[in-house]
């Protein structure tokens, strides 16, 4: 999905997760990568992470800087083939 789409677990457009809900905001630019994650991040339980697809340049530091102010966990950052990155965000409260 790249409208900002949203899946739970699984295998999704060429992406292995560990079970974790996935949003697609490849193609979307700032700030819709960071409303996606945030309206994701309410419908998983604390503890358990948002992956962020992204492919828009400003979505690293948005990302970091999001968490930072709304108090999550950036658990991991990877680069997403053919372009783009991925953002494992760990739900805190």
């Amino acid at each position: 999905m790249t409208d900002g789409g949203m899946t739970d677990g699984g295998m999704t457009d060429g992406g292995m997760t560990d079970g974790s809900t996935v949003v697609d905001a490849r193609g979307r630019r700032c700030p819709l990568p960071i409303i996606d994650l945030a309206r994701a991040i309410v419908t998983v339980a604390p503890g358990e992470t948002v992956t962020l697809w992204a492919n828009d340049p400003a979505a690293g530091p948005d990302v970091a800087a999001w968490c930072r102010l709304r108090n999550h966990e950036l658990v991991s950052t990877g680069a997403l083939p053919p372009d783009g990155e991925e953002f494992v965000v760990r739900r805190r409260s």
